[in-house]
């Protein structure tokens, strides 16, 4: 729990006049008959009649039993043109300690009546300390009751809070979500918040304009002292004593501060329960039916639910038991104290003993909320176990992984200065990047970590940095995308600004990665040798991008001046260039771009299409945007490619054609170009989409004349669609 949310101060220690603020004034304002007029003629000068907003203001009173405690105070004057909106914070007359319990503020809306008078368009009250003696906060929205003063006898006749319809129980409720979010009962999420509170706002300005009644906005402070907010408490002080003292009569409920320290009863309770004696007493220990089910619940959460105590202690009494089911080794971590060297000796111990996890389930160890490296460790030995097929599917999130590593481990696999040699370096120039150019002229060592070996001469007891430089070197495709993923991370501003330990941390992987690279066999450096022509030709091309948005002109002219630019080997070089794996596509090999056929699309940035030559003598187009994060893009695009292979697995195949996407930088990327048709295109020439595919995959015995192959693909296709 966050014990920042029980700060609280005393009403007799705030030595302050109280304040509030008045809003706006919503709803539909009581119309007067024309018969009304004709008796009262003065009614003609009050707002009732007027095309525009009549200049409304506002008076604000504190009552207690029904007495006055201070002259009344009134808004100053505003000129109104559509809405009555006043925003404007009124100083009371009367301070924190001056307020008795039962004090309540009237609020009464005047119009003009003729000159020098004035008649009430409505009046509301409203109590300022709450049933358990806090001073209310935030903004309120009270209703207002029309051709009255507000009262301030007890009880009122016009209470500003009330709920006698649907509109106010909508309002009342959507105001107690508002209230339990402010307090820290619901989960933050930053995105949806906005979105969220601008509905709620929306919905009761609807509301409000659509009720009878009138309704007015006030909102009371909120004390701050630093980042710190703090609730008000009604507390009175005796004559003859400088604290707090609350009567018998006004005993008030507050926050007790030593709910959230540690309970010693429970710690010590927690720590014989996992005692090393308790060990064999546990060994044997079986579940009846019902912890069995309860067991089964434990692990079937999601890997985002938290533990119970309760629940994390019903775990490790039944481990012995959950050591054969492999889903349940990841709950039984999470119940570790791992500050408590016995209880963590147990757990590793158990940890060898326990059926082998998948590989999948084996990503969720690498996370920030497991830190012991014996278990990161783990879970890079299931990853072993990973085809290459497997392991890029991942690759994204392993990489990312990285940031909660020991940061050690990764800097003690570096040479000495004094033993770095010249060769160590990508030789083609620009290899790393600018941001990154000290991680291309630094020789590495690979980590020379003491540990087990397998049958296969592989380290069992791998770090992940060491695990993903071992497999890449061994797969040229594995190795283009860590490469990719890596410079990004090492040209990151922001995450250079913000952590600067976690940016040196990856130039270090990338240091790694070259001398890993640099120090394998012929084939291995081969691959080094294109991931630095990869890199040269990216930086032409970013070049390129860069002179192309320069030039002054429409698209069509930019357009032309990429073309040429392109058509010229002398300063640009790229449309004939020793063949290299595409980036996006590393199966792909490249030989040049075909200058006439590139083109810019109609957007702000105006990303460009690019065909590329290819050795096998096709064509193969692709997007190219620069000066836009792709990052974002690539994430969702693998989450989609990921969905759609492990549907894949369950036979179910939803013909989905996702395109790749790779970021080169944290301001330009690839994006594979997929020909396609709108929508609407095939219904403005064919008519429908019937006839579109009858026109160019006919088929006599195939639906509707139509091939079963693109039938098929096209009704499947849909299926995501409406699931979605």
């Amino acid at each position: 729990m966050d014990t920042d949310k029980f700060n609280y101060v005393y009403s007799c220690d705030m030595d302050i006049n109280v304040q509030l603020k008045i809003g706006s004034l919503e709803g539909k304002r009581e119309q007067k008959s024309y018969k009304a007029l004709l008796e009262d003629p003065m009614l003609r000068f009050s707002g009732l009649y007027q095309e525009s907003c009549s200049d409304l203001y506002v008076t604000c009173q504190v009552f207690a039993e029904g007495k006055p405690l201070a002259l009344p105070v009134r808004t100053s004057y505003k000129a109104f043109s559509t809405r009555w909106n006043w925003n404007e914070w009124l100083r009371l007359p009367v301070k924190y300690p001056d307020l008795p319990q039962s004090a309540q503020v009237t609020l009464t809306v005047w119009d003009v009546y003729g000159p020098g008078r004035a008649t009430p368009v409505g009046g509301t009250t409203v109590t300022l300390f709450g049933k358990y003696g806090m001073f209310r906060q935030g903004m309120h929205d009270l209703k207002v009751w029309p051709g009255v003063e507000g009262d301030g006898s007890e009880p009122t006749s016009t209470p500003g809070r009330t709920s006698s319809t649907l509109a106010e129980d909508q309002m009342g409720r959507l105001a107690k979500l508002t209230k339990a979010h402010r307090q820290g009962h619901m989960v933050k999420v930053d995105w949806l918040d906005r979105l969220t509170f601008r509905e709620i706002e929306m919905i009761n300005e609807s509301e409000k304009r659509s009720s009878n009644f009138m309704y007015l906005m006030v909102e009371f402070p909120r004390v701050k002292s630093g980042e710190r907010e703090y609730s008000i408490v009604y507390y009175e002080k005796d004559a003859d004593e400088s604290s707090p003292s609350p009567t018998s009569s006004d005993i008030v409920k507050v926050p007790d501060p030593q709910m959230c320290m540690e309970n010693l009863v429970e710690s010590k309770h927690h720590k014989l329960a996992r005692s090393l004696r308790s060990g064999p007493s546990d060994h044997d220990l079986k579940p009846n039916a019902a912890t069995r089910d309860q067991l089964n619940i434990i692990v079937s959460y999601p890997p985002t639910k938290q533990l119970s105590s309760e629940e994390q202690d019903l775990v490790w009494k039944f481990r012995y038991y959950l050591t054969t089911q492999e889903k349940a080794l990841t709950k039984f971590l999470k119940c570790v104290n791992w500050d408590l060297p016995q209880e963590a000796k147990q757990a590793l111990e158990l940890l060898g003993k326990w059926r082998p996890m998948d590989v999948e389930d084996s990503l969720e160890l690498l996370s920030s909320q497991f830190t012991n490296p014996t278990v990161r460790r783990y879970a890079v030995a299931r990853l072993q176990q990973a085809d290459d097929e497997d392991l890029l599917m991942y690759l994204l999130q392993l990489v990312q992984a990285l940031k909660y590593e020991n940061f050690n481990d990764i800097q003690g696999g570096l040479e000495p200065a004094s033993k770095r040699d010249s060769q160590g370096v990508l030789t083609e120039s620009s290899a790393i990047g600018d941001s990154s150019q000290m991680a291309s002229t630094v020789t590495v060592m690979p980590s020379t970590q003491k540990g087990k070996e397998g049958t296969d001469g592989e380290n069992l007891e791998q770090d992940l940095c060491t695990f993903l430089i071992s497999r890449a070197c061994k797969n040229s495709t594995l190795a283009n995308y860590l490469y990719w993923y890596v410079i990004v991370e090492c040209e990151d501003q922001d995450t250079q600004q913000r952590d600067p330990k976690t940016h040196d941390m990856y130039i270090n992987v990338m240091r790694r990665f070259s001398q890993a690279l640099l120090k394998g066999d012929k084939s291995v450096r081969v691959m080094r040798s294109l991931l630095a022509s990869q890199q040269t030709f990216v930086d032409r091309l970013v070049q390129l991008m860069k002179a192309v948005q320069r030039e002054s002109g429409n698209r069509k002219k930019k357009t032309e001046r990429l073309q040429s630019l392109l058509a010229d080997n002398e300063k640009v070089n790229l449309s004939e260039i020793e063949p290299i794996p595409l980036p996006l596509e590393p199966q792909i090999r490249i030989k040049g771009i075909i200058p006439e056929t590139a083109t810019l699309f109609k957007s702000a940035l105006m990303p460009a299409k690019l065909i590329f030559k290819t050795e096998d003598g096709e064509q193969y187009p692709v997007i190219f945007k620069h000066g836009d994060d792709l990052r974002q893009d690539q994430l969702i695009l693998q989450i989609i490619s990921l969905m759609d292979q492990l549907l894949r697995k369950e036979n179910l195949d939803l013909k989905l054609t996702p395109y790749k996407v790779l970021a080169t930088s944290t301001k330009h990327g690839f994006m594979q170009f997929v020909q396609s048709v709108p929508v609407a295109e095939v219904l403005a020439t064919e008519g429908n989409i019937q006839s579109f595919f009858r026109k160019h995959a006919p088929n006599d015995k195939g639906p509707y004349g139509i091939s079963s192959e693109v039938m098929d693909t096209y009704v499947k296709s849909c299926d995501i669609q409406i699931s979605f």
